[in-house]
């Protein structure tokens, strides 16, 4: 990657945390190449199309990621932390040549939108062990605290939050990426059905959820959320306030 190239941003997102929003934010700004779950598609497909380039390693991954950002269009990837990751997190390049941000969401929330979609998931799945294994890793290599945003705080400020955000990770802020037509989008295809409220949006806004199982309603989930509480709240600590 040319010294003079920005760094590619990865946005690690606990699952069901309004990151799709977000990405969707990125994709309608126009100036970034916008990846959506890479690594996660390769860990459950064995392989992932990057400009045209199979790969089939999340080394080869990164390797492609890095190739495409120094092309003259800075690279965004969405991943979330329901999928492990451990060769990825052995390559020091992730540490040195990506800008590692981090989403999370209040986890009753999050678990409950989660359970509605997969009630067949497994703890790990629902994301928040892992994600803070993944912030610890970056913390720990980097010597800096990573950058980490609410998916509650991007609804009730959207604004605050995006502009705040763009300003860590060295873009410009763009007030008209935060309203999009509604449509789906052919990157996440494979997974559309999770996206869906987002392909019937036009912007940033906070719905009341159909009727679902909650931790309150529901003792599995209690436990789960009980689990995943202190993971939560160890990373929200560094949220950023917008």
């Amino acid at each position: 990657m040319s010294a003079a190239s920005p760094k590619p941003i990865v946005l690690w997102a606990v699952p069901r945390s309004r990151s799709t929003a977000f990405l969707r934010i990125m994709l309608e700004r126009g100036d970034l190449e916008v990846l959506h779950e890479p690594f996660s598609y390769l860990q459950a497909d064995g392989h992932f199309e990057v400009a045209g380039r199979r790969v089939t390693s999340p080394t080869a991954l990164l390797d492609a990621i890095l190739d495409l950002n120094a092309g003259g269009r800075r690279v965004f990837v969405k991943e979330t932390s329901d999928y492990t990751y451990t060769p990825l997190l052995q390559d020091e390049r992730l540490y040195t040549e990506v800008v590692n941000t981090f989403m999370i969401r209040e986890p009753g929330a999050a678990i409950s939108s989660h359970y509605a979609m997969n009630p067949g998931a497994t703890l790990d799945e629902y994301g928040f062990e892992y994600l803070h294994v993944i912030f610890d890793a970056v913390r720990s290599a980097t010597g800096e605290i990573p950058l980490v945003i609410d998916g509650d705080d991007l609804v009730s400020s959207p604004e605050a939050t995006v502009r705040a955000y763009c300003e860590r990770v060295g873009l410009a802020f763009k007030p008209e990426a935060l309203r999009w037509d509604p449509g789906r989008r052919a990157n996440w295809r494979r997974t559309d059905r999770w996206h869906a409220e987002v392909a019937q949006s036009s912007g940033l806004e906070a719905r009341t959820p159909q009727r679902r199982e909650t931790p309150d309603t529901n003792p599995h989930l209690r436990r789960v959320a009980q689990h995943h509480q202190p993971f939560y709240e160890a990373l929200a600590r560094h949220r950023l306030a917008g």
